[in-house]
């Protein structure tokens, strides 16, 4: 399918602005580039506050639908290759996610490379979940409707967790959201070869990311990184997996998929024609990508009841 006129659009903008590529660029000045999203939706309340983690705290961001109590919870890890990326960055889309499923949405600031390189942000997101399932009670949750999200490598890294928490008896999941995902650290399929450039995310653009993450000397073979290599996905939650055409990650998410369906693990997978790879978070240029996130959270919704 074509690529979608919204999709050509933001790119057009984007090359109009003449700006150097992500990946010749420091992480730093990358992050004091990026523009905010116009906000999302309101919603009830929004709390900030710090969770205790490995290396000190990690700062969170709760957003409810209602002062309701026993609310569904959806713990949230923002994109952003684990070296961009924040919870003001994704503070529509976690709105559009608490408003549409009517749960609690806690969104990590996980800690970012190459400050903080892997394993920091594993270890931050696993500890702000266990927080979550520990302490549902104190801040207006029903443990047993949880579930666990994230786009790109914020996808990744909410796999990892998931891996984590049935290997180490931790959080119980209901239903895990993964957006556009990390799973393969390769980069050797070929939706990587059909969108080599042009579609926001690249090779070179994701050779920098694993450079600051994951630098030489880490496997990033290891499942906490490459979640599609776990000696075995069985026993996990069940997977809303999205992906998009023009995008390189499109075929690793898939294999997700696939694997996660080979080990019995209920997953509905869904190619998106047209789309690239921020369609989903950017959705307020990309109205098929508002589309999505209310398909994704009505699923999610249905997850938790």
């Amino acid at each position: 399918m074509p690529l979608d006129p919204a999709a050509r659009a933001f790119l057009d903008q984007v090359a109009a602005m003449g700006a150097p590529p992500t990946h010749t660029l420091p992480p730093a000045v990358i992050r004091a580039a990026r523009i905010p999203a116009p906000p999302g939706p309101e919603v009830a309340r929004v709390e900030d506050m710090e969770v205790s983690g490995p290396e000190g705290p990690i700062p969170v961001r709760l957003y409810y639908p209602s002062n309701e109590p026993n609310l569904p919870v959806l713990v949230w890890y923002h994109g952003g290759g684990w070296v961009i990326g924040s919870v003001d960055g994704d503070d529509p889309t976690a709105r559009r996610l608490c408003v549409a499923t009517g749960a609690i949405v806690i969104s990590v600031d996980y800690r970012l490379a190459p400050e903080h390189p892997y394993p920091a942000a594993v270890d931050d997101a696993y500890a702000v979940a266990v927080w979550a399932w520990q302490n549902a009670p104190r801040y207006g949750a029903d443990q047993t409707r949880m579930a666990i999200g994230g786009w790109s490598a914020g996808a990744n890294l909410a796999a990892v967790v998931t891996l984590l928490s049935r290997d180490r008896g931790g959080p119980t999941f209901r239903h895990q959201l993964l957006v556009v995902p990390v799973t393969d650290h390769r980069m050797e399929t070929p939706s990587y070869t059909e969108n080599a450039e042009g579609y926001i995310l690249s090779k070179p653009l994701m050779d920098w990311f694993y450079g600051h993450y994951a630098p030489e000397g880490v496997d990033r073979a290891h499942p906490s990184i490459s979640p599609l290599f776990a000696p075995s996905h069985a026993g996990l939650p069940p997977a809303d997996i999205h992906v998009a055409e023009f995008d390189p990650l499109r075929d690793e998410g898939e294999a997700y998929a696939a694997a996660l369906q080979a080990a019995g693990v209920p997953v509905t997978v869904t190619r998106h024609p047209g789309q690239i790879h921020t369609f989903f978070t950017a959705a307020h240029l990309f109205p098929y990508g508002l589309k999505t996130v209310g398909v994704a959270a009505e699923r999610l919704r249905a997850a938790l009841k």
